[in-house]
């Protein structure tokens, strides 16, 4: 399969990982529509008027269901939105742990439930997981807690909605913008620690996690499947 003439919904912020996929599949063929909470921000960031932006909010199903109903049919449904809710378990606010979930895991299961009757048969789903699903860290219980989620829907949905396939890319550390608030020293520190330890011996890119959307994306034999792309963290 191609991605040529095939229109590809791309759901996130207009930078890192969701630019790169966007990019990346249009350099496919395809044509995008990119979706998030501020179409305005995301229509500056692209500024390419052959990128449709569109609004939703993930952990809102009329607003799913009316992205659905403008979009009608879509080929592939691409998310990689997600919600920040890191933190030791004894000051973990249950509103953010249920915002994380929201966005991601439930997200996911209504995005499904008002796109799949509008694909085709060889239409896709991916969703975002990542390594804390496999990989326990301190802190990260909620995080891994959603992610672990997005890896059971994935093998669900690609049960229940064959022979639409589903499956998610599941990141490690990757060189984008969410790790800028930790400033420029801790965040090098931590890029150089997991450099020296995964066997890619690098921290990945937003063009490493894109190239493997497409793979996803154009695969036909490929479901059910969380990919790691995470230079071997998970096994180390």
């Amino acid at each position: 399969m191609t991605l040529k003439d095939r229109t590809v919904l791309v759901i996130g912020r207009g930078g890192g990982i969701a630019r790169a996929t966007t990019d990346a599949v249009r350099e496919a063929g395809a044509s995008v529509v990119v979706a998030g909470r501020d179409p305005a921000k995301l229509a500056l960031a692209y500024d390419d008027p052959a990128i449709t932006a569109e609004t939703v909010d993930l952990t809102d199903e009329s607003s799913i269901a009316g992205l659905a109903e403008r979009l009608g049919t879509v080929d592939h449904v691409v998310t990689t939105a997600s919600a920040r809710a890191r933190g030791p378990v004894g000051g973990l606010d249950p509103d953010v742990v249920e915002l994380s979930l929201r966005t991601k895991a439930l997200g996911a299961i209504l995005l499904a439930k008002h796109f799949a009757n509008r694909m085709p048969a060889d239409g896709s789903f991916l969703l975002f997981s990542g390594t804390t699903a496999v990989k326990p860290a301190a802190g990260m219980l909620a995080v891994a807690a959603t992610n672990g989620a997005v890896d059971a829907i994935v093998r669900s949905l690609a049960v229940e909605l064959a022979p639409i396939r589903v499956n998610a890319i599941s990141p490690g550390t990757i060189d984008t913008g969410a790790y800028d608030a930790l400033g420029p020293e801790k965040k090098q520190a931590l890029f150089a620690g997991r450099s020296g330890t995964n066997p890619a011996r690098r921290v990945g890119t937003a063009d490493d996690v894109a190239q493997a959307v497409v793979f996803a994306l154009t695969n036909t034999f490929l479901t059910g499947v969380s990919l790691g792309i995470d230079g071997g963290e998970r096994l180390v």
